[in-house]
């Protein structure tokens, strides 16, 4: 049993501490909560009286209480918080909360990992020492969404070399049921070759309307272009439409990897891999001269076979090789394709398949932030914004 004279949380929290949990006996978890929920409530009433005292010549009285719930690393303690007609010491339990704080970034790590709110509470129960409750979980995940908005709105700076555009589709409920939603992504890439997940755009579709948008959200933001030498894009037909207008001075550098999966879908199986292998000849040449030499050796031997994989690559032959018309110290590796972006995606599909359908907008922003925000800060290319004390 606590000694009687315990009269702070901090001495609640080291006689804890100093059990000795091999030798006891028994669940010391309810007597350590129902210890710490007097020291709380007790407090709480001191902060009354003393407010009482200090306003004797105003009319206020006490006005019963309410009931609270505060998740510690004791558990769940549901406290009774008294307040008057006019004030409440609740504010001690956000002082308080400092202390719960490694419990609550436990939970958002574990929702950013994709684990379901009935898979957090099974994995916080051996902690905690009974199940959390999923609205408790929800309401810890809500703390995202003033990070997502902060996110969604920073001033950018104009420091990136590269600009990379693609999109991904995830499945949102809607009254209409489970319809896909089309995520566009901006990806910059500063001269020291650190990459930066800038934004993310949830659209119904990638159109020409919805890069729009979302460029000149980017651009109003501080990202002008004035240091950018070149844009990569996948080679959608909204963004190829969208781009001149707001980055129309950039090199556009089409995907290499995407334009390889068009046309090996148009050859047969057996010609596949030497068809691919003549491509990363094109792709992979050290300078100009030596790409179009390349590729004039590859019309020579597919167009009789394939005429329109040769003539498409052709069409697009200026697009795919003006990463090396680009004057950079980054290697001619990141140039060349969005598989920066795709790294990303391979990340955000991994951890958004346990949960299948997404309930709300709300949901896919939250996920995406907290993924993003997890890469971005592997990089260091800024501060993360969630799971610290301020958020």
């Amino acid at each position: 049993m606590l000694p009687a004279t315990i009269r702070s949380i901090n001495q609640a929290f080291q006689e804890i501490k100093t059990f000795s949990f091999d030798s006891w006996e028994g669940d010391y978890r309810p007597y350590a909560q129902k210890a710490l929920k007097e020291i709380l409530e007790q407090k709480m009433h001191n902060a009354v009286d003393a407010y009482l005292a200090q306003i004797q010549d105003l009319p206020d009285r006490r006005n019963g209480s309410y009931p609270r719930h505060l998740l510690t690393e004791l558990g769940d303690l549901e406290l009774k918080i008294p307040r008057t007609r006019t004030f409440s010491p609740a504010a001690l339990l956000r002082r308080f909360a400092r202390r719960t704080f490694p419990i609550e970034r436990t939970i958002l790590f574990a929702f950013a990992l994709g684990l379901s709110t009935r898979k957090v509470s099974q994995a916080l129960l051996p902690i905690l020492g009974e199940p959390i409750s999923a609205s408790t979980i929800s309401r810890i995940a809500q703390q995202l969404d003033t990070a997502v908005e902060a996110y969604h709105q920073r001033p950018l700076t104009d420091q990136y070399e590269i600009l990379l555009l693609d999109g991904i589709v995830l499945k949102r409920k809607t009254g209409m049921g489970a319809q896909k939603r089309s995520i566009l992504i901006a990806l910059g890439i500063r001269g020291d070759g650190k990459k930066e997940i800038l934004d993310f755009w949830q659209a119904p579709a990638e159109s020409q309307a919805a890069w729009e948008g979302f460029l000149n959200h980017l651009y109003r933001r501080g990202l002008t272009g004035n240091a950018l030498k070149l844009v990569i894009v996948d080679g959608g037909k909204g963004l190829l439409a969208a781009l001149p207008l707001i980055y129309g001075s950039i090199p556009c550098q089409r995907c290499w990897a995407h334009k390889t999966r068009n046309i090996l879908e148009t050859v047969k199986h057996r010609d596949q891999k030497a068809v691919k292998k003549d491509l990363q000849r094109i792709s992979h040449a050290p300078n100009l001269r030596k790409a179009y030499q390349a590729a004039q050796r590859f019309m020579q031997s597919w167009q009789r076979l394939y005429p329109k994989a040769t003539q498409s690559l052709w069409k697009d032959l200026p697009d795919l090789l003006a990463f090396l018309k680009v004057k950079t110290s980054l290697p001619l590796k990141a140039l060349r394709t969005t598989n920066a972006i795709e790294r990303r995606f391979r990340e955000v599909r991994r951890r958004t398949r346990p949960m299948g359908t997404f309930s709300d907008r709300t949901s896919i922003e939250r996920i995406l932030f907290a993924i993003i925000n997890h890469e971005n800060s592997k990089e260091g290319t800024f501060s993360p914004f969630l799971l610290t004390h301020n958020s």
